[in-house]
């Protein structure tokens, strides 16, 4: 049997099987990808509001210079004219007043230096000591540490409270989703080394300007049944079938059996081992699974009867509130609609929400329009026309010290079936750069099954000159 002949099942239509299925469909691989809901994207994906009658994404999502998987895996299926690039971040301190983070000419990594001067709320120590921090945090043997809390290294380097709570804490809330003492120090680094000191275009920010759903819906669906892909939405799948230690076929919900010759299992960590032959269940590959924790997200959807502010998006430090996306200045031809409407479109982004557990939608709704009116007054003034609070209570796996030992590589015990998913080992974090990486590493070890033996990842953002010199980063 060739391979074009050999048939691929994807299980799982969120980023990580939509990655496996776009690397193999442009190899002329045929294969099938199964999703239970009646929607593709997993966690990256929208519902329709039934008061506005239009599509809200879960949370907002954003990616960044340095994610350079996610922006091939883009490129490949003509979407990037869904997002913006912002290259100035707007910091709003406790005094509301906005700060401007923008880089110069100067290379990396020197580029963002005069972006954290800028940074009103700091005091001069703070900024030396992230400076000193950044360099320290850079050196190679700061990404062994795999079993050091974030919070235990701030302490042994010194980092007075200003700088973690105005910096540290603000960066890696939002990048990680977790708190400072659940976070690992090689996470952390992770975060800084790609976004701040590798490239000058790492930190840069990507914001889709259109609803999820248009991104990986019905465009992404015709792109792959063009090229031998068959989507199958609503298609749950029970179990995977085992005969001689390779896995024959899969039981799907309806009662239905399906075949293949290869398979991808692209599902979140905590389904997986219901999902596998029974034999195999105690293996401790998928046992180790059970130790990984979840991480939530919160977002709060408003719908205001009049702008508070023509700033497309700004980071909120030391408040609940952590970002602000004014959706309807992104969105692509928005302003005529809000016009017409009189509605204002505003996404905050609450991330490692555990906090908001003990509060109901109103009192985080009070809460927020507090901070937003403290910020910018006429916020007071403005009517709430509609408001949705939306928790992803498993968002992202946690970054805690000692995680990564229970990550899985994408070969799984069984030998034509691959794990795919941003909580397998791929060097990243929980984000959309992890989850397209580890499809495309399951989509490398099926081609390479096939006697096709291709590299698919793509290379990270080039490290420069001075970067490589003066912090030792390869």
């Amino acid at each position: 049997m060739t391979a074009s002949e050999r048939r691929v099942v994807i299980i799982g239509g969120g980023l990580a099987g939509l990655a496996a299925a776009v690397a193999l469909a442009e190899r002329q691989i045929p294969a099938v990808v199964l999703e239970s809901r009646p929607r593709l994207g997993g966690r990256a994906s929208s519902f329709l509001d039934s008061t506005t009658q239009s599509y809200v994404d879960n949370c907002q999502h954003v990616t960044m210079g340095c994610c350079t998987n996610f922006a091939h895996f883009i490129r490949t299926i003509g979407l990037e004219h869904g997002f913006r690039r912002e290259r100035t971040l707007h910091f709003i301190g406790p005094s509301g007043h906005p700060d401007r983070f923008e880089a110069t000419n100067w290379p990396c990594p020197f580029h963002l230096a005069a972006a954290f001067r800028r940074l009103s709320y700091l005091t001069w120590r703070d900024k030396w000591a992230i400076a000193r921090g950044l360099r320290e945090l850079a050196k190679p043997k700061q990404a062994l540490r795999e079993d050091m809390p974030f919070s235990e290294w701030l302490r042994e380097s010194r980092q007075p409270a200003g700088a973690v709570n105005g910096f540290w804490q603000v960066v890696l809330v939002s990048a990680l989703s977790e708190s400072l003492e659940r976070i690992s120090v090689p996470a952390a680094r992770k975060v800084f080394v790609d976004g701040f000191l590798r490239h000058r275009d790492g930190w840069v920010v990507d914001i889709p300007t259109v609803p999820l759903e248009e991104l990986y819906g019905s465009r992404l669906i015709g792109w792959l049944s063009a090229r031998g892909v068959e989507v199958r939405l609503q298609a749950g799948v029970e179990h995977l079938e085992s005969v001689g230690g390779r896995i024959e076929s899969l039981l799907l919900r309806d009662g239905s059996r399906m075949q293949g010759d290869e398979f991808v299992l692209a599902v979140p960590w905590q389904r997986v081992a219901d999902m596998m032959p029974e034999i195999l269940r105690s293996h401790p590959a998928v046992t180790d699974l059970a130790k990984l924790e979840s991480a939530p997200i919160s977002s709060l959807h408003l719908w205001l009867d009049r702008p508070i502010t023509d700033l497309p998006h700004a980071v909120l430090v030391g408040r609940l509130s952590q970002w602000l996306f004014n959706r309807t200045a992104i969105a692509a031809g928005s302003a005529d609609a809000a016009s017409k409407s009189n509605e204002y479109y505003y996404q905050i982004v609450i991330s490692a929400s555990r906090e908001l557990a003990t509060l109901s939608a109103e009192e985080v709704e009070r809460h927020v329009l507090a901070e937003l009116a403290d910020i910018w007054p006429q916020a007071r003034a403005a009517n709430v026309l509609h408001r949705r609070l939306v928790t992803e209570h498993r968002a992202v796996f946690s970054v805690q010290p000692g995680a990564e030992r229970y990550r899985p590589e994408q070969q799984s015990p069984v030998e034509n079936l691959q794990w795919a998913g941003d909580w397998t080992r791929t060097g990243w974090p929980a984000t959309m750069e992890g989850a397209v990486r580890s499809g495309y590493l399951a989509a490398e070890n099926v081609l390479r099954r096939l006697g096709r033996a291709e590299k698919l990842v793509r290379p990270d953002l080039p490290t420069s000159f001075w970067s490589r010199w003066l912090l030792r980063i390869s």
